[in-house]
C-alpha cells in the first residue's frame, strides 16, 4: 500500500506552480466515453453508425473508451427494468428509480460505471492487478516525468487520494447520443432520413459499400434542406470517499488476488454514474462547402459531427464540473487553442487559473484574472472549416484582451465563465 501512496503522491506538488512552466503539469482534462444508441428498428441508422464511428472523442478530453461505441437497441429494449442488482446508479444525487430515464437502465445493464473505473487503472480480469501507469500519465501528462519528480516531493498523506481523485478520475463523464435526422426540404426525397433506401439496396445487390455514381443526382437532391438533430445525455462518474476507499482498500492490488478479484465482481454496483442533464442540437443548416460530391459520406459526417460540437460547447456551459480548462499559450499577445467549436463568441468571457496549492496540500484554482476574445480574431476551429474556406479557420487559436488582473504567464488555464 506504500506503493501506492508514492504513485499518487506524484499527482499533488508540496510546491507552488509559477512561471518555471511547472503550471502545465496541472493541464489535467477531463475524460471521455462518447456512445452511440443505434436504434435498428429505425431508417437510415447504419448511415448514422458509420458517422458516428469516425468520429473522435472531443480534443479537449482524454478518450477513456472501453472498446464498443455503438449500441444496439430497439424503443422496447431501453425500457427494460429487469436490472442485475451487481449494477449501481445515481440519479441526481436520488435512488429512486421513477426519476431515471431509459439510458439510465442502459448504463445500468452494461455496467459502465465499474468498467470505466477498471481501465482507470488498468485492471486485469485475471487475478485482478492493478496499477497507477494511467493516473500517473493524464496527471502529469508524462508519466515518466511523474517518475523523476517523485525524489523531489514530500509525501503527503492528508486527503492525498481524494485529491487526485476529484480532479482526474472523479471528471470521467459519459455521453450518451441519439442522433437522428430530420428533413424539413419539401423538395428531398428523403423525409427523417438520410440516404434513400433504394440506393443503398441497389448498391448492396452490386456488391457495393459506398454509393455509386448513378445515384448520386438523387443523393446530393436528397442532402438539400436537411437538419441532423442529436440528444446528447451527460453523465459524470462518482468517485466520493467511500467509493475511494473501497477500492483502494477492497480492490486495488498489485498482485493477484483471488478475494479482491472476486470483490469487484461482486460489488460492481458500487460504482456508479449520476446524470448531469440532456442538451438537443438546434438543427441548424450545415453547409457543405469543401466537400466532393462523389463522397455524400462525408457530407454525413460533417453534419454529426458539427452537431455533435454544438452540444458538448452547450453542455460545457450549463455545467460547472464539464467546463474545459485549456493553457494559455502566449501571453504577448493573450492566445489560447479554444474557438467556435467550444463555443466563443464576441460576448464570451474567461477567467484567467493558476494552480496554488491550498494549507491541505490541496491542488486549486485561484482566479487571477478575465479576458474576452478580440473581435474577429476567434478561431473557427469547427469541423472542415479548412475545407469550407471559412473564415479564421487558419488562425490556429483565438486572441483575448485583458479585461481585469495582473501579469500573466504561458501555461496559465482559462475557464469560461457563465
Amino acid at each position: 500500500m506504500r506503493s501506492l501512496f508514492l504513485l499518487i503522491a506524484i499527482i499533488v506538488s508540496p510546491v507552488c506552480f509559477s512561471q518555471t512552466g511547472d503550471s502545465l503539469f496541472l493541464y489535467r482534462r477531463g475524460s471521455i466515453y462518447s456512445i452511440l444508441i443505434s436504434h435498428r428498428d429505425l431508417m437510415f441508422e447504419q448511415d448514422i453508425e458509420n458517422a458516428f464511428n469516425k468520429m473522435p472523442v472531443p480534443d479537449k478530453y482524454n478518450d477513456h473508451g472501453l472498446g464498443k461505441k455503438v449500441f444496439y437497441t430497439s424503443e422496447k429494449n431501453l425500457k427494460m427494468k429487469n436490472l442485475d442488482q451487481h449494477t449501481g446508479f445515481v440519479v441526481n444525487s436520488s435512488s429512486d428509480k421513477n426519476e431515471m430515464n431509459e439510458y439510465d437502465f442502459f448504463l445500468q445493464r452494461q455496467g459502465i460505471a465499474s468498467r470505466l473505473v477498471a481501465k482507470w487503472f488498468h485492471r486485469r480480469r485475471s487475478g485482478g492487478v492493478c496499477d497507477m501507469e494511467l493516473v500517473k500519465e493524464r496527471g502529469y501528462n508524462n508519466a515518466s516525468e511523474a517518475d523523476k519528480r517523485l525524489a523531489a516531493l514530500s509525501i503527503r498523506k492528508d486527503d492525498i487520494l481524494k485529491d487526485a481523485g476529484e480532479e482526474l478520475i472523479g471528471s470521467t463523464f459519459v455521453l450518451i447520443n441519439d442522433i437522428r435526422y430530420i428533413d424539413r426540404s419539401s423538395g428531398s426525397s428523403i423525409l427523417g432520413g438520410l440516404v434513400s433506401s433504394t440506393i443503398n439496396i441497389s448498391n448492396a445487390m452490386k456488391g457495393k459499400d459506398t454509393f455509386g455514381q448513378d445515384n448520386l443526382g438523387t443523393v446530393i437532391k436528397s442532402y438539400k434542406g436537411f437538419n441532423v438533430k442529436i440528444k446528447t445525455y451527460l453523465y459524470q462518474l462518482v468517485w466520493d470517499e467511500p467509493t475511494a476507499a473501497f477500492f483502494y482498500n477492497d480492490i486495488y492490488t498489485e498482485q493477484p488476488d483471488n478475494a479482491k478479484n472476486e470483490n469487484f465482481e461482486n460489488n460492481r454496483g458500487k460504482f456508479s454514474l449520476v446524470f448531469l442533464g440532456m442538451q438537443e442540437s438546434s438543427g441548424k443548416d450545415i453547409s457543405f462547402m469543401g466537400i466532393n460530391e462523389s463522397e455524400p459520406q462525408v457530407m454525413v459526417l460533417k453534419a454529426c459531427q458539427r452537431a455533435m460540437d454544438e452540444n458538448v460547447a452547450n453542455l460545457q456551459k450549463n455545467f460547472e464540473v464539464f467546463k474545459i480548462k485549456a493553457p494559455l499559450i502566449s501571453v504577448d499577445p493573450i492566445r489560447c487553442e479554444i474557438g467556435l467549436k467550444e463555443g466563443i463568441t464576441d460576448k464570451s468571457r474567461f477567467e484567467v487559473l493558476e494552480a496554488v496549492i491550498d494549507e491541505n496540500g490541496h491542488v486549486d484554482y485561484k482566479r487571477k484574472g478575465v479576458i474576452r476574445p478580440v473581435k474577429n480574431m476567434i478561431w473557427d476551429n469547427r469541423f472542415m472549416a479548412v475545407e469550407e474556406h471559412a473564415d479564421n479557420a487558419s488562425l490556429g487559436f483565438t486572441t483575448f484582451e485583458k479585461v481585469s488582473g495582473g501579469d500573466f504567464y504561458q501555461g496559465m488555464l482559462v475557464r469560461e465563465l457563465k
